[in-house]
């Protein structure tokens, strides 16, 4: 039987008070400021209504896509960076969730977790600062043990040189992290059928063939769902990490769609064309997360929608 609409909000209304709050946060932070766009339509002026401007049509539009000669550049630093940390933090934390869960010793499993996990506290201003202790081209850490070990007679500028700049990134985002995503892996592994491992016991299976054949297999849905939930995430990238390790050395390579609008819209103050590129990210954001969500329904039967 078909309940009605009044009566099963009177039924949950608990559970619905419960979500106000959110609902409430999601709509000031996030649906009303997409009255903003508009400005990527109308020759915005600073301290007029967003309004007010003369209607501009896709100009904006026409000027990233076709105009603008620094898009190209910015649209590859941000896909290729934020594809590689995808890739590597999945498979760093997949690997070191296995290796946790094989630790026999618990108070060593714990201090191992807890120590990984650290970082994913620590702001990006530590983080940079942690960083540049170890990195920088003079007093670094590691440049001052190359130097001594006769490795190298200077130090390498690893904060500077833009031939570094996206490994640096990516593993800037695999030390921050990978104790969180591991969490995750961790979570899934442990609930997983014990009986399938005993079996695997008696049948006088190895650790790793029980690796590959149970604990794996068992994690494929975890990685799924984690790559569904990020494909709409290839276009952004964390505005505090790129602000803090950009300079004047390697910004070509390091200038990724975030720090783009952030050129354009509070350094240059050209907030129409800002605009526009960010309506572009959040719309290719959106048709990135529907074609993974499609295809891992069609080849694993696993979806979010």
């Amino acid at each position: 039987m078909k309940i009605k609409l009044s009566v099963r909000i009177y039924r949950y209304r608990i559970i619905y008070l419960m979500m106000l709050p959110m609902l409430i946060m999601v709509t000031v932070f996030s649906y009303l400021p997409l009255s903003g766009w508009m400005m990527a339509f109308r020759d915005y002026k600073l301290g007029f209504s967003i309004f007010s401007g003369e209607f501009t049509g896709l100009r904006q539009f026409r000027i990233f896509f076709v105009d603008a000669s620094d898009a190209m550049y910015t649209i590859r630093n941000t896909v290729c960076i934020n594809l590689l940390s995808l890739a590597v933090n999945l498979s760093s934390a997949c690997f070191f969730a296995l290796v946790l869960n094989e630790m026999r010793l618990l108070r060593l499993k714990k201090m191992v977790q807890s120590f990984s996990y650290f970082p994913y506290f620590v702001s990006w201003v530590i983080g940079h600062y942690i960083f540049n202790s170890f990195l920088a081209e003079q007093s670094g850490v590691i440049n001052i043990v190359l130097q001594q070990i006769g490795l190298t007679s200077k130090g390498i500028s690893f904060l500077g040189d833009p031939k570094y700049s996206w490994g640096l990134m990516v593993f800037a985002s695999l030390w921050k992290y990978l104790g969180s995503d591991t969490i995750i892996f961790l979570a899934a592994i442990s609930g997983i059928d014990q009986e399938q491992y005993e079996a695997a016991d008696i049948d006088g299976a190895s650790r790793f063939q029980k690796i590959s054949y149970i604990t794996l297999p068992a994690l494929m849905p975890t990685v799924v769902m984690i790559l569904i939930l990020n494909s709409g995430t290839i276009f952004n990238s964390n505005f505090d990490q790129f602000f803090l390790f950009t300079n004047s050395l390697n910004w070509q390579r390091m200038e990724v769609l975030d720090m783009y609008i952030y050129r354009y819209g509070l350094k240059l103050l050209n907030f129409p064309y800002a605009t526009a590129v960010g309506i572009v990210r959040t719309i290719v954001s959106i048709i990135m997360f529907l074609i993974v969500n499609q295809i891992a329904k069609r080849v694993r039967g696993q979806s979010l929608i």
